[in-house]
């Protein structure tokens, strides 16, 4: 990270000591962190402070991890990692689905959460947009996305985007009309270790561009193969 500004990361966890090594490792290896013991703190770091990337624990006393993402998403699109010592299946898809781009259980390793947070934050700052064919505007319907700008507009507001579901939306913008199967969207994504992650993003993205989720028209499922992105 030398010759550029370190990246600011929030650590969100009741346990001191956890924040306290979690501070010390990071800041090691070249981040600046900062500390919350629970989502109140939390957001009132938020108010005076950008973040380049959140890490949230779940069991929390007072408002949760799980609500603490599920209701920053709904304002702001920094990336959130959530980390927690609830590790089954369903436990890690509902994480996803509020919102969160990536998801760690506990106990984990160091270096692993280390790989993960470069994978995020290099998903977050990814400026190309991939334009497939000379093309730099898709219409999707009342969307339309700038692959120049990497940016989604619907009904003439800008709409946010996680990471990830920016990153879904790059790689299907890439190759329009084009199948791609969940593993290639996975690795596209970072999200190789689990394909169900993938399902997850698109049924996030489908919301936001999509009048009919029963029947979508633009983000399409190939069944037994995958997706494909079918623009106007």
């Amino acid at each position: 990270m030398t010759g550029q500004t370190p990246s600011h990361i929030l650590v969100v966890d009741d346990d001191t000591r956890l924040r306290g090594l979690l501070q010390r490792f990071l800041t090691e290896n070249g981040f600046m962190v900062s500390q919350a013991a629970d989502a109140a703190e939390a957001r009132q770091a938020l108010l005076s402070l950008e973040f380049d990337l959140l890490i949230v624990d779940v069991m929390m006393p007072g408002e949760d991890g799980m609500s603490l993402t599920r209701s920053l998403r709904e304002t702001k699109d920094v990336p959130i990692l959530i980390l927690t010592a609830m590790g089954e299946a369903d436990d890690r898809i509902t994480g996803l689905e509020t919102g969160a781009d990536d998801y760690l259980t506990k106990p984990f390793e160091p270096r692993e959460l280390l790989l993960r947070i470069n994978a995020i934050l290099r998903r977050a700052r990814r400026p190309d947009g991939g334009a497939a064919a000379g093309l730099e505007v898709l219409n999707l319907g009342a969307c339309v996305y700038d692959m120049r700008r990497d940016e989604l507009v619907c009904g003439g507001e800008p709409v946010r985007l996680t990471p990830a579901e920016a990153a879904l939306l790059r790689e299907l913008a890439r190759r329009p009309g084009e199948i791609l199967s969940r593993e290639d969207l996975a690795t596209a994504t970072g999200a190789a270790r689990n394909l169900r992650t993938v399902d997850v993003q698109v049924t996030r993205l489908r919301k936001k561009i999509e009048s009919d989720l029963r029947l979508p028209r633009y983000l399409q499922t190939v069944r037994g193969k995958g997706y494909m992105l079918m623009p106007d």
